[in-house]
């Protein structure tokens, strides 16, 4: 299956330099950036940081002037390219890195016309632009390994049981997919809390994988199965039964 082509679009006024790299890390895990572009106005001093970083990993910069104070024409400018990019490239999908709720409305039309999604923001993004995308990032997971060379702490197990969304998302996930007697694969369950929260992502609560996550939450039975051919292994999750 070919690697799916992405376009990765930066507003740079809603993006930290420093994360570049992890940024585009990240991104890599979903495909290959054939399209790597960031807009501002290139003229101010607020953007001497990304200047530096934009050979280091070929980021086209895109030159935007603020025609008017307090109007973001770099919104825009970026908006008219990605439609020009959906209708004029080859692509799989779009990244989008801002914060900004302007951008919602144009998540919401790639993905209608049957193109991937992913989102990269802080914790402040909207909840309007998360819920527009496919997958939505926190770029808090990548600035602690950025920062500090590791993942955000572990959330402790009593914690992440006190947490009733994280719950009810397992919970809804196992419904939703589980067989006869209540089993389902990692995958599978990863997916379909995906499809109900598009910004769930296990390193929010500071464990890399979702298995990590999964024992620590502790409400789960956890069985590791031969599939395929019987070489590889899969783990298998189901609710655990409710004491008497």
């Amino acid at each position: 299956m070919p690697t799916p082509k992405l376009a990765v679009l930066i507003d740079a006024d809603n993006a930290q330099p420093k994360l570049a790299e992890a940024l585009l890390a990240e991104i890599a895990k979903y495909g290959v950036a054939s399209v790597k572009r960031i807009y501002g106005d290139w003229t101010l001093p607020n953007l001497r940081g990304w200047k530096e970083v934009l050979a280091e990993h070929a980021i086209q910069p895109v030159q935007q002037f603020r025609y008017t104070v307090g109007k973001n024409s770099t919104d825009g400018a970026m908006i008219i390219d990605a439609m020009d990019l959906l209708y004029t490239e080859r692509l799989d999908g779009f990244c989008l890195v801002s914060s900004d709720s302007d951008f919602t409305r144009l998540a919401a039309r790639i993905r209608e016309a049957g193109l991937l999604v992913y989102g990269f923001g802080e914790q402040k993004t909207p909840k309007s632009l998360v819920a527009a995308c496919d997958k939505f990032i926190y770029v808090d997971v990548l600035r602690s390994t950025a920062e500090a060379g590791q993942p955000k702490q572990r959330a402790a197990s009593k914690a992440l049981r006190a947490d009733a969304r994280l719950v009810r998302l397992f919970r809804d996930a196992l419904d939703a997919a589980g067989d006869e007697d209540g089993w389902v694969g990692l995958g599978a369950v990863g997916s379909q809390i995906n499809k109900q929260a598009p910004d769930f992502d296990s390193r929010n609560y500071g464990y890399g994988k979702l298995s990590d996550l999964v024992r620590a939450l502790g409400l789960l039975e956890v069985e590791e199965r031969k599939v395929g051919d019987g070489h590889s292994k899969a783990l298998f999750l189901r609710w655990k039964p409710t004491k008497a």
